[in-house]
């Protein structure tokens, strides 16, 4: 057993994607459901769900932008620190449905693996702190928006979207390396977009 695999046996929850995998076999398997699965990592675990599609170059029927809306409401709540994720019944009663399962699913749960693979527990004290996480929680919520202010079908919202997903993987896996690696993704992502708002204005 490798190190990262041992750091995981050893704090009694299992592997982050074989909770998933077991849990996403389940027909008819909701956000909630997943939620309360995953105990004090259920908030960076389900706005990792609800940013995947924007991050990933999958069909999703326009339902980008509402499930946005939702992970900047998860944002929200980890900067004013609840212990415990509210969701919306709407949200919560929301099934994941047979293109998230069965295209999305499957590249995450590898996209997932190959950090867990290569990750360990850095930093973890610190992201555990109450000032961390709303930090963290701010910079997540911009994240979220900029991907959401992205013009539909432009790609801008891709890189923005992606460095949500990495760092709430590292929140996931208490990797400070791997929270840092998201910040810079998402950051690089806002860049881009805002330069290209630029050049975009210039012509107007």
């Amino acid at each position: 057993m490798n190190e990262p695999q041992e750091a995981h046996a050893a704090s009694g929850r299992g592997a982050l994607s074989d909770q998933l995998e077991q849990r996403l076999r389940e027909p008819d398997i909701t956000i909630g459901a997943l939620r309360d699965l995953l105990d004090e990592r259920g908030f960076a675990i389900v706005l990792m769900l609800l940013m995947i599609p924007s991050a990933l170059p999958i069909p999703t029927a326009g339902v980008t932008h509402v499930l946005e809306i939702f992970a900047a409401l998860i944002a929200v709540q980890m900067i004013a620190g609840r212990r415990e994720l509210w969701l919306p019944q709407r949200l919560a009663r929301r099934k994941l449905g047979a293109t998230f399962t069965g295209k999305a699913a499957p590249r995450m749960l590898r996209f997932i693996r190959w950090f867990e693979r290569h990750s360990r527990q850095r930093l973890s004290r610190l992201l555990e702190k109450r000032i961390s996480v709303a930090v963290l929680g701010v910079v997540l919520l911009v994240f979220v928006a900029g991907a959401l202010v992205a013009p539909p079908f432009s790609g801008l919202d891709t890189l923005p979207s992606l460095g949500v997903v990495v760092l709430c993987l590292g929140l996931a896996l208490s990797d400070g390396l791997v929270v840092g690696g998201g910040i810079v993704v998402g950051i690089i992502g806002l860049a881009v977009e805002l330069a290209l708002a630029s050049v975009a204005w210039s012509f107007l």
